[in-house]
């Protein structure tokens, strides 16, 4: 199975899960007295929308390049994550500014069993968290990465409802609004979450160098090839799941144009062949001179 079918297999796996908790959530805070699980439901609400933009993504970055697009269309990627960090805001937002609503208005104390529903919900979550990084590593899917991040962000807001309702029942009277405090609390880790998701998704629009491992890689590669002295100059820059290269080759400085080219389209060959994922290879053929010492980036 190749990484855009891969990855979106895995979107549809969060789909499903998010649609199914967000209705158990909801129905356990609704007759569960806990607002900290209907803050939770409402999140997972926002997940289901932000995977099928993550699904819209994935299928759209699938489409081969064009004349308007030579490089084909994975600088979606990164703008979906934009999107879905924006999900991700709006839901810690309305999670706080109802949690603050609760808190200044007496309610009841949650029902014990609700720690049931959250237990099996933090661990449904994490096993998800773990399966949906895992792909996204996997796939180098920018967007991806975003909707795991959506399941460990919804597995903290989960903990903060355990404990939040652990104090209300134990502590009881003057203590019904810990849940609500908790929920309080996970919309400030929702925040942050959104920040360490929409950082990288901004590196990678604008073509900032994150790639220290895969250029050493390529340049090792590299010298592999028949006819290759060293590499000099190496720009590497990631859409959707392919990262371009362009890349400048030290040949010996008294062959022919010929076998210059030659070499320049085995390199190529070689790069795509043995280091997944990369698109477009560009390589600029540089003499061998005293010059050329040591790499650059």
């Amino acid at each position: 199975m190749d990484s855009e079918q891969s990855a979106i297999r895995t979107t549809y796996f969060s789909i499903i899960g998010n649609a199914s908790l967000a209705l158990i959530k909801g129905l356990a805070g609704f007759f569960g007295n806990s607002y900290a699980l209907i803050a939770d439901a409402i999140e997972s609400t926002t997940d289901i929308f932000s995977s099928l933009l993550v699904l819209f993504g994935l299928k759209y970055a699938k489409r081969p390049a064009d004349e308007n697009h030579p490089y084909g269309h994975g600088k979606i990627e990164p703008l979906i994550t934009f999107l879905v960090v924006a999900f991700l805001v709006t839901s810690a937002t309305v999670i706080a500014y109802e949690s603050i609503q609760n808190i200044r208005t007496p309610h009841k104390v949650p029902k014990p069993w609700t720690l049931i529903v959250l237990g099996c919900i933090i661990l449904w979550k994490e096993i998800s968290f773990r399966i949906v990084i895992k792909k996204s590593k996997e796939t180098h899917s920018s967007s991806l990465r975003a909707d795991a991040w959506h399941h460990r962000s919804d597995a903290i807001t989960s903990i903060m409802a355990f404990i939040g309702i652990t104090i209300a029942l134990v502590f009881g009277k003057g203590y019904e609004t810990a849940d609500d405090w908790a929920a309080l609390l996970a919309s400030t880790f929702i925040l942050y979450n959104s920040y360490l998701i929409f950082r990288p998704a901004l590196g990678e629009i604008m073509d900032e160098h994150l790639y220290d491992d895969l250029l050493e890689e390529i340049r090792e590669e590299s010298i592999k090839v028949k006819g290759v002295v060293g590499t000099e100059k190496c720009f590497i820059r990631k859409a959707g799941m392919k990262y371009h290269v362009d890349l400048h080759a030290i040949v010996d400085g008294d062959i022919s144009v010929k076998e210059g080219h030659d070499i320049s389209h085995h390199l190529k060959d070689h790069l795509r062949s043995e280091i997944p994922n990369l698109g477009h290879v560009l390589i600029h053929i540089e003499p061998d001179t005293p010059h050329h010492t040591e790499p650059k980036p």
